[in-house]
């Protein structure tokens, strides 16, 4: 399962370049994304639709293997909730980060032309701060269930 997280990021790393590549292009790489979304939509739709066909017998076999698959490699979910707890407070911190640059050259801008904002405008910087926060409190409760 770890292994498929190691192949799967570098892919949604260069989907995201791809996609910040094909925005550049204007209307036309929104309506592409566009499209690529809208069939994404309908895979997980069509996903859904097998899923809750399968019934509860079939849910009951897949959980059936699942475990005997996790006893089988020796491995317990303590590496999954390990690395979302990685994932969340990784991922928090990247968005804190882009928030607070953004919310933070706005408000020194604000600052520098009415000096009276200051206190509003440290209050928005606060708050994108927040979001690190959020994503260090959701590591801490995955790390409990580990």
């Amino acid at each position: 399962m770890t292994s498929a997280w190691l192949v799967g990021l570098p892919l949604i790393a260069a989907a995201v370049v791809l996609a910040r590549v094909v925005t550049r292009r204007g209307r036309s790489g929104i309506y592409i994304l566009a499209g690529i979304g809208a069939v994404l939509m309908i895979g997980a739709v069509v996903l859904l639709v097998a899923a809750l066909s399968a019934g509860p017998a079939g849910a009951a076999v897949a959980a059936g293997a699942a475990k005997s698959a996790a006893a089988a490699s020796g491995t317990s979910s303590n590496s999954a909730a390990l690395l979302g707890a990685a994932i969340a407070v990784a991922g928090s911190t990247i968005g804190a980060g882009i928030a607070v640059a953004y919310a933070g050259a706005a408000a020194l801008a604000a600052i520098s032309e009415r000096s009276e904002l200051f206190g509003r405008a440290m209050v928005i910087v606060g708050l994108a701060e927040g979001i690190a926060i959020y994503g260090l409190i959701i590591g801490i409760l995955l790390i409990g269930k580990a």
